[in-house]
C-alpha cells in the first residue's frame, strides 16, 4: 500500500509540474555558514556554544512570497559545518504539535513537516530532498531532475539514502495531545558531506568560499479533532472528501507553489572561520545573473512550445528582445531542431559560456 501511495504522490506532482515563471521578483536569500569548533551532539537541543554563536536565518515566508500573507506561525533555521557534516537546526513555532507517520520513506508531508533541499553544483539537476516530522520519521531521496523536466519517467530515486545522516527532534510540549498548548518543536540534522559530494561539481567535500543552492520548507495543515486525534481539515467536493490545501512556508520564496525549482532556492556559502571568530561577507557570483537570464528563456521557450509545438530562435517572440544584463541588451545564441533547443550566453567573468536546453539543466563550458 505504501508503494502505491508513493507512486500516486509522484504521479500527482508530475501531472502538475509544468514549468512556471514566477510572477514576483526572485531575490534568493543567502547564508554564510561557519565551522563548528567542537563536536555537535544531535539531540534536538541547541546547547553547544557554536549553536549560540551561529546566526538565525530570516523568518520563513510563504512559498509564493509577497503574493500571500505572512505565515501565522514562525519558523527559522541556522547552520554549521565541519569536515564531515553540514548541520541544520530549525525552530518551528506550533501550539499543537502532532505527527502520526512512523514508517521511514513515508510521504512525510502528510504530517506537518520540515524539509531540506540541496543542489550542490547549482545546475538544477541531481539534487537532494529530505523531510522529517515531529516524530523524527524521515524521507530522503535524490531527484535526477525537477518533475517539470520529465513528466513521463519517475525522476525521484526513492531508495537513495543519506548514509550516515543523524537527526533528532525536541518537542517543547507534548506531541499528539490536544488537551494542552505547546510552544513548538526543534529539529537538528547532520547531513554527511560525502553524500552531497556525489552530486557536486567536484566530487569532493566543500571548501571555504564554495556555494551550494539550498532551501528549507515547512508544510503546515489546518486540522480538526476527530476522536481525540488531529486530522487534516477536509470538505466534501462532488461527494468525495478533499483535504484543504496545505500551507507552504519557506526560507527563500519560490514565487510559485513548487519547491522543485532549484534555480529559485537560496545560497549557502561555506566559511573557513569558526563560528564567532570573525565574519565573512557573502560574495555574489556575477554569473548568477547570466544563469537567471537563461532560465527566463527556458520558462518562455516552454510556454511558447506548449502553444506552438515548436521552439523559436527569436528572443523577441519570448519577450526578451530588450532584456538587459549589466545595463546591456543581451543576445543569446539559440540553436534548435524541431523538438530540441540549446541557448547560450557568455560568462559575466569573460571566461567560458553558460548553456541551457529544453531539459532545464544549466552548465558552463570553457572558451
Amino acid at each position: 500500500m505504501k508503494t502505491f501511495l508513493v507512486f500516486m504522490f509522484f504521479g500527482l506532482i508530475a501531472w502538475n509540474a509544468r514549468s512556471q515563471e514566477p510572477s514576483v521578483v526572485i531575490q534568493p536569500r543567502h547564508y554564510v555558514c561557519y565551522r563548528a569548533s567542537g563536536p555537535i551532539t544531535i539531540d534536538g537541543l541547541m546547547t553547544e556554544p557554536d549553536w549560540q554563536l551561529a546566526e538565525w536565518t530570516e523568518y520563513f515566508g510563504d512559498i509564493e512570497g509577497s503574493l500571500k500573507p505572512e505565515p501565522r506561525l514562525k519558523t527559522r533555521a541556522k547552520m554549521l559545518w565541519d569536515d564531515k557534516y553540514l548541520y541544520v537546526l530549525a525552530q518551528l513555532e506550533e501550539p499543537n504539535v502532532w505527527a502520526y507517520l512512523t514508517e521511514r520513506e513515508s510521504v512525510i508531508f502528510y504530517d506537518p513537516d520540515f524539509e531540506v533541499f540541496i543542489d550542490p553544483d547549482g545546475d538544477t539537476h541531481h539534487y537532494l530532498e529530505y523531510e522529517m516530522n515531529a516524530m523524527n520519521t524521515q524521507w530522503d531521496l535524490m531527484l535526477l531532475k525537477p518533475y517539470r523536466d520529465d513528466v513521463v519517467n519517475n525522476v525521484a530515486i526513492d531508495n537513495w539514502n543519506y548514509n550516515g545522516m543523524k537527526s533528532a527532534v525536541y518537542v517543547d510540549g507534548t506531541i499528539n495531545d490536544p488537551k494542552d498548548t505547546d510552544k513548538g518543536w526543534t529539529v537538528e540534522i547532520a547531513f554527511p558531506l560525502d553524500a552531497m559530494a556525489e552530486v557536486s561539481s567536484t566530487g569532493k567535500n566543500p571548501v571555504p568560499g564554495e556555494q551550494y543552492r539550498i532551501d528549507f520548507s515547512r508544510v503546515e495543515w489546518l486540522t480538526d479533532l476527530v476522536d481525540g486525534k488531529y486530522k487534516r481539515r477536509s470538505q466534501l467536493q462532488d461527494g468525495k472528501e478533499k483535504f484543504l490545501p496545505e500551507d507552504n512556508w519557506v526560507w527563500s520564496p519560490q514565487g510559485v507553489v513548487n519547491m522543485h525549482q532549484p534555480e529559485t532556492w537560496g545560497y549557502l556559502q561555506f566559511s573557513g572561520k569558526p563560528a564567532g571568530r570573525g565574519t565573512d561577507s557573502y560574495v555574489e557570483n556575477p554569473d548568477n545573473a547570466v544563469k537567471w537570464a537563461l532560465r527566463l528563456l527556458y520558462y518562455r521557450q516552454k510556454a511558447y512550445f506548449e502553444k506552438n509545438s515548436v521552439y523559436t530562435t527569436d528572443p523577441g517572440k519570448l519577450g526578451l528582445a530588450d532584456y538587459k544584463l549589466n545595463n546591456s541588451v543581451i543576445s543569446p545564441s539559440i540553436r534548435l531542431t524541431q523538438t530540441l533547443y540549446e541557448a547560450s550566453l557568455p560568462s559575466a567573468a569573460g571566461k567560458g559560456t553558460w548553456h541551457i536546453t529544453q531539459n532545464g539543466r544549466v552548465w558552463k563550458t570553457p572558451n
